[in-house]
């Protein structure tokens, strides 16, 4: 039997994304996302604890990604998580998982006081976006 990698997020953009291009002109946007999970503790009490995930999203769209999302907007990710090495800044190996979306659905209208980029996206139904035509390459994340 094969494996299965595959993770699905819904949550809330930290961050405005970040567009970069590879050496060969491949578009790549990063954003972190945060989920939360709720829960009553044994003093009866609400609780939160807020998860933050490194968003990868590559090809046409990355570039749909950076003209519509900003910082708190909804969306619901669906991709594979990877890890890369990296060395910092000392001269020490690090290591980073990410998720590489493959799909990305906005949920909901875009925070109240954002001015979109371009054109705004139909807030009457839900927009889904999948990449088709970058294969995903770790030897082209340009960092």
């Amino acid at each position: 039997m094969g494996s299965v990698n595959k993770v699905i997020l819904i949550g809330n953009l930290g961050r405005d994304p970040e567009m970069r291009y590879t050496q060969d002109k491949k578009p790549v946007v990063n954003f972190s996302l945060a989920t939360q999970e709720v829960w009553t503790g044994k003093d009866g009490q609400r609780m939160e604890k807020t998860e933050w995930h490194s968003i990868v999203v590559w090809g046409k769209l990355a570039e749909i990604c950076r003209d519509y999302l900003t910082t708190g907007r909804q969306i619901y990710v669906e991709g594979r998580l990877a890890t890369r090495s990296y060395v910092d800044k000392s001269g020490q190996k690090k290591y980073k998982t990410e998720v590489i979306a493959s799909q990305v659905v906005f949920l909901g209208p875009a925070p109240s006081g954002d001015i979109p980029r371009t054109p705004p996206a139909p807030e009457d139904k839900e927009e889904i976006i999948e990449e088709t035509d970058i294969p995903v390459d770790e030897e082209d994340i340009p960092f």
